[in-house]
């Protein structure tokens, strides 16, 4: 039972008719002390489990984007590639019938809304003529060093619904009204990882012993591999990079 003069009840409230009050009052208040000092309620395991140093491959999340057929196939496919314990969760969103910004972000407060400091990653891609598009990728946060190249896209290639359909005559955006992960999916689509992962383990580095990084590989998003450069100024989605030009060719 909580210590009355613990809780400054003082000792004339402790005689005669005002005992039972007091005592109420001590109560409360220790209840309140033990409640504060317990431990923290609800499910908030980003605290413990967010790792944004983990790599990933920058040229396979752009051919996810480009191989995808739709908003859920390129959710699946980019933490297909993410080697770390969160679910990366996207939106997708038509500015107008030539400029589509995708997002990846981690949905820490489960809202399933992009938060500035939820930010993984962002593409972008901008159709350029009836037959060619460009698209650009940048980091964010641990990753914003990332500026990438600009990458031409033109038909005939080999190329998911969600970028081909863009090059059709009757072309309309779908994505007006920006589709995000929902927090219902995040379930599905950590269990398809972790069956992915199950099938498919020489794919998959070991943690380092310290449990903050993953292996890097080539070309790593983040990757230890790459000579990242830092780019300052510029408002401008991947201004930093502004006039270099990749061709991208799929394979099969």
């Amino acid at each position: 039972m909580p210590d009355p003069e613990a809780a400054n009840v003082p000792r004339w409230a402790l005689r005669g008719p005002f005992r039972s009050v007091a005592l109420a009052a001590a109560l409360a208040i220790g209840a309140g002390g033990f409640a504060a000092c317990g431990p923290a309620g609800g499910n908030d395991r980003w605290v413990t489990t967010e790792n944004t140093n983990v790599d990933i491959n920058w040229d396979a999340v752009k051919e996810a984007y480009l191989a995808a057929e739709g908003p859920e196939d390129l959710e699946r496919r980019v933490n297909e590639i993410y080697e770390g314990d969160e679910i990366i969760s996207v939106s997708v969103r038509d500015q107008d019938e030539k400029t589509q910004v995708v997002t990846g972000f981690f949905d820490k407060n489960t809202d399933g809304q992009v938060g500035e400091d939820e930010k993984i990653f962002s593409i972008q891609r901008d159709v350029v003529s009836p037959e060619s598009a460009q698209v650009q990728m940048q980091g964010y946060g641990h990753y914003s060093y990332y500026h990438s190249p600009v990458w031409d896209i033109a038909t005939g290639m080999m190329l998911g619904s969600m970028m081909s359909r863009a090059f059709m005559p009757s072309y309309r955006p779908l994505y007006a009204q920006p589709y995000t992960t929902s927090p219902a999916r995040v379930s599905a689509i950590s269990t398809q990882r972790s069956s992915y992962r199950a099938a498919n383990p020489q794919r998959f580095a070991k943690r380092s012993s310290s449990g903050r990084s993953y292996g890097s590989k080539g070309g790593g998003f983040g990757g230890r591999s790459s000579t990242p450069t830092r780019r300052s100024g510029g408002g401008r989605f991947g201004l930093g990079d502004r006039g270099k030009r990749q061709r991208v060719r799929l394979s099969a």
